[in-house]
């Protein structure tokens, strides 16, 4: 495909063009995903609702709540962490919350109507003692009726087989950003540190739930870098988290120029005709964003959101919130 003669009308009009793929095994080059990035707003979403609707309930919203069992103290650099160690955010090192603390926690979240409960901790990744807890912690969730998922950092030869024996529906573990950003990000563990763990995960036959986060002073090719990334995993993750950068006073990140709203909404527009069968999910940074932006959102392809009061430690819309929202558009949770 001669891509610099390629028009966005050509793309637009040829059903088989890269705005249409549709097969999961289709490979994608940050080239084909720029031209997403790069065509016309009103384009771009049309064709992904319209490929939202070939494969999910046009307007469904999956709700996931986050808990951090482990917070703060974390060795890693990661660039818009509050909980990394060696920046002074306000957050400390705690301890492991009790598996009476995380039960209550996941039964108040089914009982708001979230379907997944999401397990996070500030580890670089978790030693044989944190596993016997985590894995009991999974089969107690399990035992509610709800979805799990876990996000405990680089998993090692074993492990993700201990929680897929466990129950363990998913496991989290971002990319983050394009290979080319990377290390502008992070520094203390490599890009193919990240594929290992998400390998360890399929073959342990978890689901992955796998993104990043944007806003982070990358440009719309590395935002496209990320994306192709994502959606060339083989088979591309099942649950696609976008996270807008919330920015912690502190953290080397805080004062980074703010990100264009509908370069966001582009990005999810982007992620869903790339991952046509994924969950995409508006994670991170919802706080910040207006009704009108979300909706946005939804229209581009989202159908899943982070919902509760807190994302491990930064703030999320409040439930009473969400949920005039999603009545506002007339969208039910699944």
């Amino acid at each position: 495909m001669n891509l610099d003669s390629l028009t966005i009308s050509e793309i637009q009009n040829d059903s088989s063009s890269i705005t249409g793929k549709s097969d999961d095994s289709v490979y994608w080059n940050v080239a084909e995903v720029q031209l997403l990035l790069d065509t016309p707003f009103n384009e771009l979403i049309y064709r992904a609702q319209c490929i939202h609707r070939q494969h999910h309930d046009a307007n469904g919203v999956q709700l996931s709540t986050l808990i951090s069992v482990k917070t703060g103290g974390c060795p890693e650099d990661c660039g818009y962490c509050p909980q990394a160690a060696r920046y002074h955010t306000g957050v400390d090192n705690q301890d492991m919350l009790s598996l009476d603390e995380v039960v209550s926690a996941a039964a108040a979240a089914k009982a708001n109507g979230a379907s997944r409960f999401c397990m996070g901790a500030a580890w670089r990744g978790p030693k044989q003692r944190d596993m016997d807890k985590m894995t009991e912690m999974v089969r107690a969730v399990k035992s509610l009726g709800m979805e799990t998922c876990a996000t405990l950092g680089l998993l090692k030869p074993g492990q993700a087989q201990q929680l897929g024996d466990a129950g363990l529906d998913y496991y989290n573990h971002n990319l983050d950003t394009a290979p080319e950003f990377y290390e502008e990000i992070i520094t203390t563990r490599q890009y193919e540190d990240r594929l290992n763990t998400l390998q360890q995960v399929r073959d342990a036959g978890i689901n992955v739930c796998c993104g990043g986060i944007v806003g982070m002073g990358e440009t719309r090719l590395s935002r496209a870098g990320l994306i192709a990334q994502l959606a060339n995993l083989n088979p591309y993750p099942e649950s696609v988290p976008i996270n807008h950068l919330v920015q912690v006073q502190g953290t080397p990140l805080y004062g980074t120029a703010a990100l264009d709203p509908l370069e966001f909404v582009r990005t999810i527009a982007a992620a869903r005709i790339t991952m046509p069968k994924a969950m995409v999910r508006l994670s991170a940074g919802r706080q910040d964003m207006s009704e009108a932006v979300q909706a946005l959102c939804f229209l581009a392809g989202a159908n899943s959101i982070f919902y509760g009061d807190k994302l491990l430690t930064t703030g999320n819309p409040e439930t009473d919130r969400d949920r005039a929202l999603l009545d506002k558009l007339g969208l039910h949770a699944l």
